[in-house]
């Protein structure tokens, strides 16, 4: 049976940002919340992991004592909560004084090779913040980030798509380029996109460029 507060989101009768403000104000009921995303109502898994992305973003100290959950739930049968989880593991690592993300990198990593565009590019536009967060594991992530040239097309991830994932990774560059020891490799990366057929891509590789270049 579905607790109150998360029936109220199927019944739509409290919004999710209202929720998300009962839930700063009592940490009790985040239990309540990662419950509501293993709901059978789409309103409510969905609506659950919405709130639960925007706490980690404003307070991700009340989220972080459950990582845990979140660690298991990049393998859930629903994407978007895949995605929630991307998103909410790279905020709680501004409080990960466990380095509980550490242990966890290559599973994290192994979405780049994911067979949707979706949860490739949540992985690389979210991984600015890890880089911020943990200035160490620099070099790991430009590695990781630089493959993307590589992966594989597949029905749900074609050439064009694999063009937004490369517009994705050069904003993320820039949001951690000033720490990077070797940057020679990300400038190799940003130069091949400067006569891409995708025009947004094109004036991202020309602005990278003109600021680190």
């Amino acid at each position: 049976m579905e607790s109150r507060w998360v029936q109220k989101l199927a019944d739509k009768t409290i919004k999710k940002e209202q929720l998300l403000h009962k839930v700063k104000e009592n940490e009790n009921l985040i239990p309540e919340i990662l419950k509501g995303t293993s709901s059978s109502k789409a309103a409510i898994r969905y609506g659950c992991g919405k709130v639960l992305m925007d706490l980690s973003e404003q307070q991700p100290e009340k989220l972080y004592p459950h990582m845990d959950f979140f660690i298991d739930l990049l393998e859930s049968k629903f994407r978007i909560l895949t995605w929630n989880a991307i998103h909410i593991i790279a905020n709680l690592t501004r409080v990960d004084k466990e380095k509980k993300f550490d242990v966890i990198f290559e599973k994290y990593y192994g979405l780049l090779a994911n067979e949707y565009m979706v949860t490739v590019a949540n992985v690389v536009g979210n991984s600015g913040k890890i880089a911020v967060s943990k200035p160490y594991l620099t070099q790991k992530i430009v590695d990781k980030l630089l493959t993307v040239d590589h992966i594989s097309t597949t029905p749900h991830l074609g050439q064009e798509c694999k063009r937004v994932i490369a517009e994705h990774a050069i904003k993320t560059f820039s949001v951690f380029f000033h720490q990077i020891e070797r940057p020679e490799p990300v400038i190799v990366f940003v130069k091949q996109y400067l006569n891409s057929p995708r025009k947004t891509l094109r004036v991202e590789a020309e602005n990278f460029l003109k600021k680190w270049g």
